[in-house]
Protein backbone atom coordinates (compact mmCIF):
# COMPACT_ATOMS: atom_id res chain seq x y z
CA UNK A 1 0.00 0.00 0.00
CA UNK A 2 1.22 3.44 -0.78
CA UNK A 3 0.83 5.79 1.78
CA UNK A 4 1.58 9.95 1.59
CA UNK A 5 2.61 10.42 5.63
CA UNK A 6 5.88 12.08 4.51
CA UNK A 7 3.99 14.37 2.14
CA UNK A 8 2.51 16.15 5.32
CA UNK A 9 5.78 16.35 6.78
CA UNK A 10 7.62 18.08 3.26
CA UNK A 11 4.98 20.25 3.03
CA UNK A 12 5.93 21.35 7.07
CA UNK A 13 9.53 21.62 6.02
CA UNK A 14 9.14 23.52 3.08
CA UNK A 15 6.29 26.00 4.65
CA UNK A 16 3.92 25.49 2.22
CA UNK A 17 0.53 25.12 3.37
CA UNK A 18 -2.71 22.87 1.75
CA UNK A 19 -4.24 25.84 0.96
CA UNK A 20 -0.72 27.51 -0.91
CA UNK A 21 -1.18 24.07 -2.45
CA UNK A 22 -4.77 25.25 -3.62
CA UNK A 23 -4.93 28.61 -4.52
CA UNK A 24 -1.72 29.43 -5.48
CA UNK A 25 -0.30 26.18 -7.40
CA UNK A 26 -3.55 24.60 -8.23
CA UNK A 27 -3.87 21.51 -6.89
CA UNK A 28 -7.30 20.78 -6.24
CA UNK A 29 -9.10 19.59 -3.19
CA UNK A 30 -10.03 16.46 -4.52
CA UNK A 31 -6.39 15.63 -5.12
CA UNK A 32 -5.30 16.60 -1.57
CA UNK A 33 -8.25 14.60 -0.01
CA UNK A 34 -7.17 11.56 -2.16
CA UNK A 35 -3.95 11.93 -0.72
CA UNK A 36 -5.30 12.28 3.26
CA UNK A 37 -7.15 9.23 2.84
CA UNK A 38 -4.16 7.12 0.80
CA UNK A 39 -6.31 7.07 -1.95
CA UNK A 40 -5.46 6.84 -5.70
CA UNK A 41 -3.73 9.52 -7.20
CA UNK A 42 -2.50 9.72 -10.60
CA UNK A 43 1.01 10.68 -11.72
CA UNK A 44 0.57 13.82 -12.78
CA UNK A 45 -0.39 14.75 -9.20
CA UNK A 46 2.61 12.96 -8.02
CA UNK A 47 5.07 14.81 -10.17
CA UNK A 48 3.27 18.27 -9.60
CA UNK A 49 4.19 18.12 -6.03
CA UNK A 50 7.62 17.04 -6.45
CA UNK A 51 8.04 19.98 -8.56
CA UNK A 52 6.84 22.52 -6.30
CA UNK A 53 8.18 21.31 -3.41
CA UNK A 54 11.77 20.53 -5.52
CA UNK A 55 11.91 17.23 -3.89
CA UNK A 56 11.94 13.73 -4.87
CA UNK A 57 8.73 11.20 -4.77
CA UNK A 58 10.39 9.20 -1.64
CA UNK A 59 10.03 12.37 0.30
CA UNK A 60 6.23 12.34 -0.45
CA UNK A 61 4.75 9.04 -0.86
CA UNK A 62 6.05 5.36 0.59
CA UNK A 63 5.13 1.56 -0.27
CA UNK A 64 4.26 -0.14 2.91
CA UNK A 65 4.02 -3.74 1.85
CA UNK A 66 0.47 -5.07 3.82
CA UNK A 67 0.39 -8.16 5.92
CA UNK A 68 -0.40 -11.30 5.45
Amino acid sequence: MIVFDKLWLTLKNKDISQYKLIKEYGISTGQLDRLRKNANVNTYTLNQLCKILNCKLSDIAEFIPEKK
